[in-house]
């Protein structure tokens, strides 16, 4: 082996790698920021769940209970409610993942040493979720139920009293059975949909500018907005029979429902699809190689990936990656297709993830026009 050869190709390669600073900066930035997400966002500790509370007793008795429960750090006391409509709301929108319900002789039948009960509402479409609310909420009723027993046997002067005085009822709405299957399919549809349409837009116009026909482009009468249309709605056609490929599956071989719309969920997918292929003519504007387009892609799809609430509940994550997660637009997407196939909620419920996703898509094809006019001039 001639190490002068060697050298002098090894040198070539390094130059060839300094002078694509874009990839070069990919490639140093992404370990640190898979390491970053990892770190704080991949946790399946189950914390801080957002709690809606309908207190009707509001006596002493019913804020011990409710501090028992702000003590224990498994849920965050969200919401005060005045009736189950309100807390069912709540619970449809995906504000509260969980609800308590004291009745209106809680105080009285813990005075009286009856067994007083309360009713645990759980969201079920996340069963990681819904599994670890039960068990905390089951745990905290009973030893808020032997604190009192203990209570009783010492005023009483026994050693111990056989009734206990609290019980926790629970209830699982929308996937009672906490199948995994109803939860992740939902969520499948959106990842794979922003996967494909993302990878496949990225490469549109740089194809174009390593082929040498971006020059072809240049001079016809098209605008560039008429190009990005162009580009899009092939694309476009192709992510729509995914979908529908994508749900015919989940529904016929995984069992999933969908308690909902169709053709809502189905217009909805397209608005998504608008936002994600736009990124994807966003990347190829700004991408010199199609290898640079892809390892730009796979930057973007990463944030959405680890903070969008597909894998790891965003209740669990700090303050600043779930401010981080309000600009990815699957995380609006997976709270749309997961209340319609899930809870059967319609446009009144997801008017605020579909007005997300709207400006979402103006604002990515804006940006792509933009970039692509500049590269015009």
């Amino acid at each position: 082996m001639n190490s002068d050869r060697l050298w002098s190709l090894i040198r070539k390669e390094f130059i060839q790698i300094v002078r694509d600073p874009r990839t070069l900066a990919i490639t140093i930035v992404m370990p640190v920021a898979m390491l970053f997400l990892l770190g704080y966002a991949a946790s399946n500790d189950v914390r801080n769940v957002p709690l809606a509370v309908w207190d009707q007793d509001r006596s002493p008795a019913s804020r011990e209970l409710l501090d028992a429960y702000r003590a224990a750090d498994y849920f965050h006391l969200a919401y005060d409610v005045d009736s189950e409509d309100a807390l069912r709301g709540l619970i449809d929108h995906g504000q509260a993942l969980a609800g308590l319900i004291i009745p209106p002789d809680y105080s009285t039948r813990i005075v009286r040493g009856e067994t007083a009960q309360v009713a645990m509402i759980v969201d079920g479409t996340d069963p990681s979720i819904a599994s670890t609310a039960l068990s905390a909420a089951a745990m905290i009723g009973q030893t808020k139920a032997t604190n009192l027993l203990v209570e009783r046997a010492a005023s009483r002067g026994q050693s111990a009293v056989t009734q206990m005085p609290v019980e926790v009822r629970t209830q699982v709405w929308y996937n009672p059975d906490l199948l995994s299957s109803h939860f992740m399919i939902p969520g499948l549809i959106g990842l794979i949909l922003m996967y494909l349409t993302t990878l496949l837009t990225s490469t549109a116009i740089v194809r174009e500018r390593e082929r040498g026909t971006i020059e072809q482009l240049i001079v016809t009468p098209l605008r560039s907005s008429e190009l990005m249309v162009g580009k899009l709605l092939p694309y476009a056609l192709i992510a729509m029979v995914d979908v529908v490929e994508i749900i015919a599956a989940g529904v016929l071989i995984f069992g999933a429902p969908i308690n909902g719309s169709l053709p809502l969920l189905l217009v909805l997918s397209a608005l998504f699809l608008m936002s994600t292929l736009g990124l994807g003519l966003l990347v190829s504007t700004m991408a010199s190689t199609q290898q640079e387009a892809m390892m730009t892609s796979a930057f973007f799809m990463l944030p959405a990936l680890f903070l969008s609430g597909f894998l790891f509940p965003l209740s669990s994550m700090p303050w600043y990656l779930q401010a981080i997660s309000h600009v990815i637009p699957l995380r609006y997407f997976l709270i749309i297709t997961r209340g319609i196939m899930l809870k059967g909620v319609g446009v009144e419920v997801l008017r605020t993830e579909i007005l997300a996703l709207a400006l979402f898509t103006v604002i990515i094809m804006g940006a792509a026009v933009l970039r692509f006019h500049k590269r015009l001039d």
